[in-house]
């Protein structure tokens, strides 16, 4: 207390100039019309800057919201694709007349779940995802994982309760199929285990027209991915010398440096093809 006695003693002088100055300018701002509008003009521009950066920082401690909401938007537009839809096929179908044989009625064939990634290993030989969702909000094995942009990032080999564990797309033992979107040539996505974002596609004959930048997709030809997401985008096309095929190495689409949120693709139509698939491997004698 004593000090700001002390202070106002030694600068009484300064501020009581200051203070008459801002009231003959409260003055003249309050009885003079042109500088009044002004002031007006002045004081509003300062305000609206401090108030552009208050929002600047406000929006940055509210982007994990922000983040979350537009998660929730992805997963809404997801599941309305129109790819993820198909019609029966009823053209060969024989019916009684009293039944309907025929209808416009869509079949959903894929749903997005989405999921966030607790754990994300990108420096071994066996690269795993772990995601915070599991049998209780119905996910399962076999199901296909893409990022936030629709990009593949692996497929679940294991699930809980409330927890799924999935086989990397860098893992030495991981192999799902992809094309080349501009010719269609399709082949085996696996990794070396070399440098993480970097796989490469085997299979891919010398008389495909391939070239550095073209797009590497998913072929449609398993239950894990519908056909068209995008695995990443060749680096390098090399002849082998030992084959009729390219040697092409591909930068993935996904970072998984920075993996946080993914969606779990499930199959509708997964349990009935498997179902098919365990007929024909183990066909039943005809008598």
């Amino acid at each position: 207390m004593r000090n700001i006695f002390l202070f106002v003693r030694r600068y009484f002088n300064l501020l009581f100039f200051l203070l008459l100055q801002g009231f003959c300018i409260y003055l003249i701002v309050h009885y003079n019309t042109y500088h009044n509008a002004v002031f007006s003009g002045t004081a509003n521009q300062l305000t609206g800057k401090i108030n552009e950066q208050y929002n600047k920082v406000e929006d940055y401690f509210h982007l994990k919201k922000t983040n979350d909401s537009l998660w929730k938007a992805n997963e809404q537009l997801y599941n309305k694709l129109k790819a993820d839809f198909q019609l029966p096929d009823t053209t060969s179908k024989t019916v009684l007349d009293t039944i309907k044989i025929d209808s416009l009625t869509q079949y959903r064939r894929y749903a997005y779940l989405r999921a966030a990634v607790i754990e994300n290993a990108v420096n071994t030989q066996s690269n795993f995802i772990v995601v915070a969702r599991g049998k209780a909000q119905q996910l399962k094995e076999g199901m296909g994982l893409v990022d936030i942009n629709n990009a593949t990032v692996g497929v679940i080999t294991a699930v809980t309760d409330d927890y799924a564990v999935a086989m990397s797309l860098l893992h030495k033992d991981s192999h799902i199929d992809g094309k080349l979107l501009k010719s269609g040539e399709t082949g085996t996505i696996s990794w070396d285990g070399a440098v993480p974002n970097i796989v490469s596609i085997n299979r891919i004959p010398k008389s495909a027209k391939v070239a550095k930048g073209d797009t590497i997709i998913t072929s449609g030809n398993s239950t894990y991915f519908p056909r068209g997401m995008i695995i990443g985008y060749v680096t390098e096309v090399l002849p082998e010398k030992s084959s009729n095929n390219y040697a092409i190495k591909l930068k993935t689409a996904a970072d998984f440096y920075s993996l946080q949120y993914v969606f779990a693709i499930d199959n509708k139509q997964q349990e009935a093809i498997d179902e098919l698939l365990e007929k024909a491997k183990h066909p039943q004698t005809i008598k």
